[in-house]
């Protein structure tokens, strides 16, 4: 796996989860570049794929990303031909995204490359040891989501510690 760097003792669990996560996203857009698609997009149209036509501040807020990660996003989406941007009919200030045709039809390849990816990270793992997984990832997932303000402001830059210098 590689050195370890010497941090690693410092949170095993956190070192794990970093090292497996960066796999699993390098593997990931690995697959995803076989149907033109860049990590976290496919998630993005997954969205779009349960409910189309959405305001994009809804997709921002669904993601939980910057607004400006998002907007980089949708507009590799829309260049890309798999989404379109339209006023809001009630809000101009607001944009609406919507699936196009192309976009729809990558519905059933997105499930494909999923199941492989799934089966690719999985695949050491016993069908109780996946379970198990699943749900200590999920407890990981509560207990860090429970140290989050209660209003995350995802526009905004990162919280700074009490007494630290402001940059900028």
């Amino acid at each position: 796996m590689g050195d370890a760097p010497s941090g690693a003792t410092w949170g095993r669990v956190s070192h794990a989860l970093f090292r497996a996560g960066r796999l699993h996203r390098v593997h990931a857009g690995t697959l995803l570049r076989r149907v033109g698609l860049y990590p976290g997009q496919e998630i993005l149209l997954m969205l779009l794929w349960d409910e189309d036509h959405r305001a994009q501040a809804d997709l921002i807020r669904a993601l939980a990303l910057d607004a400006s990660t998002v907007t980089k996003m949708l507009q590799r989406l829309e260049q890309a031909g798999f989404i379109t941007r339209s006023p809001s009919p009630t809000d101009r200030r607001a944009s609406v995204v919507s699936l196009t045709d192309a976009g729809q039809a990558l519905r059933d390849q997105v499930a494909d490359l999923w199941h492989e990816l799934e089966q690719d990270a999985t695949t050491l793992l016993s069908e109780e040891e996946t379970t198990a997984v699943t749900g200590i990832l999920g407890k990981i997932e509560e207990g860090l989501q429970q140290r989050l303000p209660g209003d995350r402001d995802t526009d905004g830059p990162p919280a700074r510690a009490e007494g630290s210098p402001r940059v900028g």
